[in-house]
């Protein structure tokens, strides 16, 4: 048995390739929904070795074969180890082509996996390739060069989705780690004291860590987010703006609950008023520590990502797919989501566009309300959502503050700044970017 699949990407082929060849190509191309992950990329597609890790602590180790390396023209890796008895796999990257701006890419898979399993992977990975490889052609339009970006907060949801992008797309990517360093695209953080020479050589930084904010909002989680977040960015910030061949651009996370939690219907831009409550109030401290550096500033107010691998769709996927979910409470309150891979480009826009600044609402251009998002959901797994979760049992989860500033806040918040730039949204409707997501 054997499974082919393939696509023609709109991009030379010499680039194909290449964005093949760097890092970050692994973990761009993993569907979200399995359940596997990144332990260890190839560092060659001539004979370097990947190592996905799987559940029960299994490795899927595969090989880059040496006889079969072709440049610019395919590569194979091969199964191999205590898995390869079982599940024979010999999978041939083959590129040609068509014309000098677009390149046929096949991928053809000797094994006996039926082709059932196969279809949905790698239609993700076919959508994946190409919609990253666009996104790449529209960001030479605000700077052709690569740059160097250092990243905190890299191993998290949207730190790792960062990073394999701007790796993949040929720019340099710094790691800064609170830990010693184990390799060489890492530098030593202290955030309470940022060493001199931290950012040297830094184009742009983009500002990531930080405890969550999801949880109780008792006095306690409070304060642990406040401290992680108002004066490590602050220090970071003086540090970016204090190094003479530092960066020209400071990049920082925030939160549409800058906005409070209760706005109705009202629709809401960066030039809304803030909000009131204790997370309007963190938010508006972090932005003000990331601020007056002197430097471009963008603070990416980021609504609910979507992802199965992270987030509230990672609590949710589970249990809609075994038919338990439903809407919170009347399902009446605004939801501003973002698909993950649009959430990246908005990331990569800000480092490399002189035009974005200041605040910038990271979120579809459709919000939708929690019962039409339930609906949803539920349609792209082909399942009932018939329980209503009551807002009582949400209290007792997160509190009575907890609950109102985050499962029923209600934020109908618009990407203004972006929809003025033009800005291209890979899904700008729900239902595709949970199809893509979900496979």
């Amino acid at each position: 048995m054997g499974f082919r699949r393939s696509s023609d990407v709109d991009a030379p082929l010499a680039e194909v390739f290449a964005w093949h060849a760097r890092p970050g190509a692994s973990r761009r191309l993993t569907p979200p929904w399995q359940p596997v992950h990144v332990v260890a990329e190839a560092d060659s597609l001539r004979d370097g070795r990947a190592v996905l890790g799987l559940p029960g602590g299994l490795r899927w180790v595969a090989r880059h074969q040496p006889d079969g390396y072709v440049p610019e023209r395919q590569f194979v890796d091969q199964l191999v180890g205590p898995l390869a008895a079982i599940v024979p796999w010999r999978h041939t990257h083959l590129f040609e082509a068509v014309t000098p701006d677009t390149t046929r890419m096949t991928d053809s898979v000797d094994t006996r996996v039926p082709d059932a399993v196969l279809r949905s992977m790698f239609d993700y990975r076919h959508a994946q390739l190409a919609a990253d490889l666009a996104a790449n052609a529209r960001a030479t339009a605000w700077r052709a060069q690569p740059v160097t970006v250092a990243v905190t907060g890299s191993g998290g949801l949207v730190g790792s989705a960062l990073t394999a992008s701007l790796a993949t797309a040929g720019h340099r990517v710094i790691r800064l780690v609170r830990r010693p360093i184990r390799a060489s695209d890492e530098r030593r953080w202290r955030p309470d004291d940022p060493d001199r020479d931290l950012l040297a050589g830094v184009d742009a930084v983009v500002h990531l860590a930080g405890a969550g904010i999801a949880g109780r909002f008792t006095d306690r989680h409070l304060a642990d987010v406040r401290h992680s977040r108002i004066g490590p960015t602050k220090r970071l910030a003086e540090r970016a703006a204090a190094t003479h061949d530092g960066p020209t651009v400071f990049v920082s996370a925030s939160a549409v609950g800058y906005y409070g939690p209760d706005r109705g219907d009202e629709i809401l831009t960066e030039d809304s008023e803030r909000g009131d409550g204790p997370l309007a109030d963190l938010v508006a401290d972090w932005e003000a520590a990331a601020s007056g550096t002197g430097l471009r500033g963008v603070r990416v107010r980021t609504g609910i990502v979507q992802s199965p691998r992270g987030g509230v769709l990672r609590l949710q996927y589970p249990l809609f797919l075994a038919g338990l979910g439903g809407p919170l409470g009347d399902g009446r309150h605004w939801l501003p989501w973002i698909d993950i891979d649009d959430l990246t480009d908005v990331y990569v826009r800000a480092i490399l566009d002189a035009a974005v600044s200041g605040p910038v609402n990271a979120v579809a251009p459709q919000p939708v309300r929690n019962g039409d998002y339930t609906r949803v959901l539920a349609g792209v797994l082909h399942r009932p959502a018939l329980l209503t979760v009551p807002r009582p049992a949400v209290q007792l989860a997160l509190g009575e503050s907890g609950a109102r500033e985050l499962a029923f806040a209600t934020q109908r918040v618009r990407p203004e700044r972006l929809t003025r730039l033009d800005h291209h949204f890979r899904h700008p409707e729900l239902e595709g970017a949970l199809r893509h997501l979900l496979g």
